[in-house]
């Protein structure tokens, strides 16, 4: 049996005993790829900096693992996103950054209508850090 994300197959389950400590539902595995449980439209500043910040921390994680996402990721932000049920307002920029490094950042920028400045409204940029 195998359980399939929308873009590739990320994580591959058989009937044979598992060598991982604990037991896991691959229906679970499969929910936790997912950005959102529902369609999120996002319509103001305030609803992006309180809810982006999760959503762009599970694009990072899934940007680690799956490279059909974080291509497509790569080439348009805004439209993956969409893709995954959540929607920011117009006036929202997305930039991914250091697409081919470790350390990847995404930034979200705030462009008014009629202006040619933008505002930083959200940065994420994932670190990974390991400790003994």
């Amino acid at each position: 049996m195998s359980v399939t994300s929308k873009s590739t197959d990320l994580v591959k389950f058989s009937d044979k005993k598992s060598n991982l400590p604990i037991k896991f539902d691959p229906k679970e595995v499969k929910n936790a790829l997912e950005l959102v449980d529902k369609d999120l439209v996002l319509k103001n500043r305030e609803d992006v900096k309180k809810y982006l910040p999760d959503i762009l921390g599970r694009v990072l994680a899934r940007i680690w693992i799956d490279k059909s996402f974080k291509d497509n990721f790569k080439s348009n932000p805004k439209e993956v996103l969409n893709d995954n049920g959540v929607f920011l307002p117009d006036d929202m920029i997305l930039e991914f950054q250091k697409p081919n490094s470790d350390r990847p950042k995404i930034i979200v920028y705030e462009k008014k209508e009629k202006s040619n400045f933008k505002v930083r409204v959200v940065q994420l940029q994932l670190v990974m850090l390991a400790g003994r």
